[in-house]
C-alpha cells in the first residue's frame, strides 16, 4: 500500500515536471512556512527557469501559520491562501513527511540541487538553568502553543489545569500574551475558532483563575505589540492589576521611550489598565503584570511530589548600559508566587543538522545577509557554496509573520547576486538531479511523501470535521489521523 502510494506520487509528479527545461535550477527550500514559502515565492519570480521544491518534516503546511499563530485570530492566517498559490505553481512542490537529517541528509540535499535554503525556523525552547526548571507542572510557551493549535508533537502534552487556580508566565512578549489570553478568554469564545479539540476541552474544566505576567524589566521594556496588549486588556469579565509604582518612568525609560513609537503606545496603554475599576464578581478572572521580577528558582510541592507549587522571585533593577539600552540586574531581595502551573516564554532556539555551521551563543547559523558561512580559523571566512539560510535560523526568534518577507527578499538577492557573478554554479553548466533525485532517494528509502494534493484532502476532511461544529475546521492532531487523512 505505501510503496503503490509512493509510485503513485512519483508518477503524478513527473507529468507536473515534465515541461520543464532540461536544466533548470535547482533549488530546495527546507520548511513550508512563512520563511519557506516567501522564500520559494521571490525564487520563483526572480529566476524564470528556477524549479522549487519545500520540504517539510510535517505532514502539513504552512509552519508557525498553522501551528503558532492563536486560533482566534484568524486574520493572520488568511496569508495562507498566498502560500497555497506558491505551492500550486507548475515550477513549486510541496513535500511533506519529510525530515532533513533522518529521511535526507543536508550533504545529500545539496548534491541534488544547486540551491538550498534552510528555513525550518525554531523547533526547541531557551533554557533558564534554575533549580526546580524540571518539575513537572512547567512546561515551554511553544509546547503549550503547539497543544492548544493541534500540532501533532503536542498532542500528548496533558497540562494540568484543574489542580491550581494560578499559573505563572515567564515573559512578557506577543507568545506570552497568547498563552495568557487562551488560559483567560471564555471557551465560548474559543469554541468557534480553530483550537485543537483536545485543548477546548481540558480549557472548559479549567480551574485557572489568576494567570500573572512576570518581566525582568518595567513597562518601558515591554517586548509586546500595542495591537497584543490592547486584545489582552480587552477581554471581558477581566481584572487586571499592575502596581502603581511599576508604572513610574525613571529618565532612562523616558529616553528609550522617546525614541520607539511601539514602546511609548505600550507603555501608554498599561499605564491606563492600572487606573481600571475593579469588578465585583468573586469568581472573577485576573491577569497581574508583574514587574521587574526574574526567577530564582521554583518550589516543589510539599503535597504533590516532583510538581512545581510557586517561583521564587528576585527583584530587579535597571542598569544602563549603552545609549537608550538598560538590563536588569538582582537587587537581593526576593519574593514568591504561588501556582500550579508555570509557561516559560523567554524564547524559542533553532536546533542545528549535521554539517551545518551554527552558533550556538545565539542559536543562528552564521550568515551575510542569508549565505552561510563556514566556521573560519584564519582572518578570512568562507562561505558555503549553494547554501543558504532565512527566517528564524538565520536571525533569531524574533518578528512577526511579515518580518519574513522582507527576510526571504534579502535571502534571494543573495542568491540572485551570486548567479550573477558566477559564484554558485549555474544549471547549464553542472547539471543537478533536484526533483527526480530526491523522489529517487526517498523512495528507495520507503519515505511516503506528503504532495501539496495529499494536503488539500487533510484540509478538506479538516474543514469537513469543523463545519458540525462552527468552527472553520477541526484540526486532525495526531501524526496517524494527518497520515490516514492523505491517503483517503
Amino acid at each position: 500500500m505505501q510503496r503503490r502510494a509512493i509510485w503513485e506520487g512519483r508518477k503524478w509528479l513527473h507529468r507536473s515536471f515534465s515541461s520543464m527545461p532540461s536544466n533548470p535550477l535547482r533549488v530546495c527550500v527546507v520548511g513550508s512556512g512563512p520563511a519557506g514559502f516567501y522564500t520559494a515565492e521571490k525564487m520563483l519570480k526572480v529566476k524564470q527557469q528556477a524549479q522549487v521544491d519545500i520540504i517539510d518534516r510535517l505532514p502539513t503546511p504552512f509552519g508557525l501559520v498553522r501551528s503558532g499563530v492563536a486560533p482566534d485570530h484568524p486574520e493572520t492566517k488568511i496569508v495562507i491562501n498566498q502560500f497555497s498559490r506558491v505551492a500550486q505553481h507548475e515550477r513549486c512542490s510541496f513535500f511533506g513527511n519529510v525530515t532533513l537529517g533522518s529521511s535526507i541528509s543536508l550533504s545529500e540535499l545539496r548534491k541534488l540541487y544547486h540551491v538550498v535554503v534552510l528555513a525550518y525556523g525554531a523547533e526547541s525552547d531557551r533554557s533558564l538553568g534554575i533549580p526546580g526548571e524540571n518539575l513537572k507542572g512547567i512546561h515551554s510557551a511553544r509546547e503549550f502553543v503547539w497543544w492548544y493549535n493541534g500540532h501533532p508533537d503536542g498532542r500528548n502534552l496533558d497540562p494540568d489545569l484543574k489542580s491550581a487556580d494560578t499559573a505563572v508566565i515567564l515573559g512578557q512578549g506577543n507568545v506570552a500574551l497568547d498563552v495568557a489570553r487562551i488560559l483567560l478568554r471564555p471557551t465560548t469564545e474559543l469554541a468557534t475558532t480553530d483550537i485543537a479539540s483536545h485543548a477546548l476541552a481540558a480549557l472548559e474544566e479549567s480551574s485557572i483563575r489568576k494567570v500573572y505576567l512576570v518581566g525582568r524589566r518595567g513597562p518601558a521594556q515591554a517586548a509586546c505589540t500595542a495591537k497584543e496588549l490592547r486584545e489582552i486588556l480587552g477581554l471581558r469579565n477581566l481584572d487586571i492589576s499592575i502596581q502603581e509604582s511599576d508604572i513610574l518612568l525613571s529618565p532612562a525609560d523616558e529616553e528609550e521611550l522617546k525614541s520607539s513609537r511601539i514602546q511609548r503606545r505600550v507603555y501608554e496603554l498599561l499605564s491606563k489598565a492600572t487606573s481600571r475599576p475593579k469588578l465585583a464578581d468573586l469568581n472573577q478572572r485576573e491577569l497581574h503584570f508583574v514587574f521587574f521580577r526574574k526567577p530564582n528558582s521554583f518550589h516543589e510541592s510539599k503535597d504533590k511530589t516532583g510538581h512545581v507549587s510557586g517561583v521564587h522571585f528576585e527583584k530587579t533593577d535597571l542598569k544602563g548600559v549603552g545609549p537608550g539600552i538598560q538590563i536588569a540586574i538582582g537587587t537581593g531581595e526576593f519574593e514568591d508566587i504561588k501556582c500550579g502551573m508555570v509557561l516559560k516564554s523567554i524564547g524559542y532556539k533553532s536546533v542545528p543538522v549535521d554539517g551545518l555551521p551554527f552558533d550556538h551563543k545565539k542559536g543562528i547559523v552564521p550568515n551575510d545577509r542569508g549565505r552561510v558561512l563556514s566556521d573560519s580559523s584564519g582572518d578570512h571566512t568562507l562561505v558555503e557554496e549553494g547554501l543558504y539560510v532565512c527566517g528564524w535560523l538565520k536571525r533569531g526568534p524574533i518578528g512577526i509573520v511579515a518580518t519574513n518577507l522582507h527576510c526571504a527578499e534579502e535571502t534571494v538577492s543573495s542568491i540572485s547576486e551570486d548567479l550573477q557573478k558566477g559564484v554558485l554554479s549555474s544549471s547549464s553548466a553542472s547539471p543537478k538531479p533536484g526533483r527526480e533525485g530526491l523522489l529517487q532517494l526517498l523512495h528507495d528509502r520507503n519515505v511516503r511523501i506528503v504532495s501539496f494534493s495529499d494536503w488539500e484532502k487533510i484540509d478538506s476532511e479538516e474543514r469537513k470535521l469543523g463545519s458540525s461544529k462552527n468552527k472553520p475546521r477541526e484540526k486532525l492532531a495526531s501524526w496517524d489521523e494527518l497520515q490516514q487523512a492523505s491517503i483517503k
